[in-house]
C-alpha cells in the first residue's frame, strides 16, 4: 500500500469538542476541518458508518455516508487501528454525537496488529510493555500515566528556575560508582581499554559544581542500579538531584514538601489525591519524625543508636531480618526501621536523625555525634526522597569511604568506593551545602495514581525473549 508523503491535519479531536460544545442534536456548523489519527471502531449500518478516531487529544466520531463520502465501500473496510486523514464538516447527529462528516480520507498508515478487545484494550504483559506503542493506543490511562509523569517532570524544573536554580549535566560513565550504595553497571570503554560503570547517582559530579562556584544547581537524569525489577525499581530510572550553598538539612526540608506538593496540583489542581482508593495528601507541612521515636513506637520500648547492639539484633531477628557481624547499631537500627516501620508510613512524612553508619555523605548531626543531619521522605509505604546536610570535610570523608571500603571486604554487596578525585574537590573547600535526590518515577506513580513503576516509564526493563 501507498501511503502519502504528509497529510494537512489542522484540528484536534478535543478541539472539536471545545468548540462546538453546544451543537443541538442534527445541527450542522459549515466549518470543514481535517483531523487525523487511528480509527478504533467501525460499525456499518447499510450505507451510513460510524467510526471513532482517536488522535492524541482524544476521540471523535467519524460519520460517513454513501452518498457524501469519497471511497465509502473502502471506508467501511478498513482495519481497526489503521491511521487514516479526513476532511469534513463538523456536524451532531440526531443521536446527539458530535462527529465529522466524512468527505474525503486517506489511509495514513496501516496497522497489521489488533490492537485487543474493542472495549478492554490489551491486557497481555508482554504486548502491553514490549509493544508500548500498541498499548499506548489501546489504553488510554497509558497516556494518561505517562502525560502525568511529563507534567510532574516540567512542574519540577520550572519551580527551581523559578527560584534561582541552573539546571546542568553531568557524566553517565563513572570510573568510580559512587554517590550511593548500589551496585553499577559495568561497561568497557575501548579506546581507553578501561572499565567504566554507568552512574548510580550524580551527587558526588553535582557538589564538585558547588566547589566550582555554582550556588543552586539541579540535574533531571537517569541513573542506574544493578538490582532487581519490581513494582517499585527499575534498574534505569530517573532521579532529580539539587544542592544549595548555605543551606542545611532544614532548609532543604521546605523546599522538598513545597515541590513536591507544587507537582501535585500543578498536576491534578490539588495537593489532595487519591492513591490506590485510599486518600493521600501533599498539603504542606509534612509531618517530621526521628527513626528512632517511630522504631521506638513500633517495638514497643525505646530504642536508639545508643542501645546495646544485642538488643536490636534480638529485636531485627524476632521480625524476621538477620544482622550481619559487620553492622553496629546504626545499621541495626536503620534495618529495624526498614523492617517495621516504613510500610506503614502513609501520609507524607519526614524521617530524619539517621544513624552515621548509613549515611556516608552526610554530615555529623550537631547533637549526636552517631547521627547524621539526613532526612528520607517516606509517603505510602516506600521511600520518595533523601536529602541531607553534606559532609564538607576531606578528611572525615576520606574516612567515611574506608568504613565503606571494610564493610564490603566483610560482605556487603552495595557499597560505595574510595573516590579520589572528589576528595581532592572537597580539599579546595566546599561551603555549608544542602542536597536532596528524589525518584521521579515514584513521585509520578502517586500523582498518577500508578499501581507499578511500569505505567509510568514509557519502555520499562524486561528480561529478553529467547529463541
Amino acid at each position: 500500500m501507498t501511503t502519502p508523503y504528509n497529510f494537512p491535519h489542522d484540528t484536534f479531536a478535543d478541539e472539536i469538542h471545545q468548540r462546538f460544545t453546544d451543537l443541538e442534536a442534527g445541527g450542522e456548523t459549515g466549518v470543514t476541518v481535517a483531523v487525523a489519527g487511528r480509527v478504533m471502531l467501525l460499525r456499518v449500518q447499510g450505507k451510513l458508518s460510524f467510526g471513532t478516531l482517536r488522535d492524541s487529544s482524544g476521540e471523535i466520531q467519524l460519520f460517513a455516508l454513501s452518498a457524501v463520502t469519497e471511497s465509502f465501500e473502502d471506508f467501511t473496510k478498513l482495519h481497526l487501528g489503521d491511521w487514516v486523514g479526513v476532511t469534513g464538516e463538523v456536524v451532531r447527529t440526531r443521536k446527539g454525537e458530535l462527529s465529522v462528516k466524512v468527505a474525503t480520507w486517506q489511509v495514513l498508515a496501516e496497522a497489521r496488529h489488533n490492537f485487543g478487545d474493542k472495549w478492554a484494550g490489551i491486557n497481555d504483559f508482554d504486548v502491553r510493555y514490549r509493544h508500548r506503542e500498541a498499548d499506548l493506543w489501546a489504553n488510554p490511562e497509558s497516556r494518561t500515566a505517562l502525560a502525568s509523569r511529563s507534567g510532574v517532570i516540567r512542574s519540577l524544573r520550572e519551580q527551581l528556575w523559578s527560584r534561582g536554580f541552573m539546571e546542568v549535566e553531568t557524566p553517565m560513565l563513572n570510573s568510580v560508582p559512587s554517590g550511593a550504595a548500589a551496585r553499577p553497571f559495568v561497561t568497557h570503554h575501548n579506546a581507553f581499554d578501561v572499565d567504566f560503570s554507568l552512574r548510580i547517582a550524580p551527587e558526588l559530579w553535582l557538589k564538585r559544581l558547588v566547589v566550582g562556584g555554582f550556588e543552586r544547581i539541579f540535574e533531571i537524569g537517569r541513573v542506574f542500579r544493578n538490582e532487581g525489577v519490581s513494582p517499585r525499581h527499575n534498574p534505569e530510572f530517573t532521579m532529580i538531584e539539587l544542592y544549595v550553598a548555605y543551606w542545611d538539612v532544614y532548609d532543604m526540608m521546605r523546599l522538598t514538601e513545597e515541590i513536591c506538593a507544587g507537582a501535585a496540583e500543578s498536576v491534578l489542581a490539588s495537593t489532595t489525591l487519591t492513591y490506590q482508593e485510599r486518600p493521600l495528601s501533599f498539603a504542606t507541612p509534612w509531618a517530621r519524625r526521628s527513626m528512632a521515636d517511630l522504631v521506638s513506637e513500633a517495638v514497643g520500648e525505646d530504642v536508639s543508636v545508643h542501645t546495646p547492639r544485642e538488643r536490636l539484633v534480638t529485636l531485627l531477628s524476632e521480625r524476621g531480618g538477620e544482622a550481619n557481624e559487620a553492622w553496629g547499631t546504626g545499621r541495626l537500627l536503620s534495618e529495624l526501621f526498614e523492617v517495621a516501620c516504613e510500610a506503614d508510613l502513609w501520609e507524607p512524612i519526614f524521617v530524619t536523625d539517621f544513624p552515621l553508619e548509613v549515611s556516608p555523605l552526610a554530615r555529623r548531626h550537631r547533637d549526636d555525634d552517631l547521627l547524621t543531619e539526613r532526612f528520607e521522605v517516606y509517603c505510602a509505604g516506600r521511600e520518595l526522597a533523601n536529602g541531607f546536610s553534606e559532609l564538607t570535610n576531606p578528611d572525615e570523608q576520606r574516612k567515611r569511604f574506608e568504613d565503606q571500603a571494610r564493610l564490603k571486604a566483610a560482605g556487603e554487596d552495595e557499597t560505595m568506593e574510595i573516590d579520589e578525585d572528589y576528595i581532592k574537590a572537597l580539599e579546595w573547600g566546599l561551603p555549608p551545602t544542602a542536597g536532596l535526590g528524589i525518584g521521579v518515577d515514584r513521585l509520578a506513580m502517586l500523582i498518577a495514581d500508578a499501581p507499578n513503576i511500569r505505567e509510568i516509564i514509557a519502555f520499562p526493563t524486561l528480561k529478553p525473549l529467547r529463541g
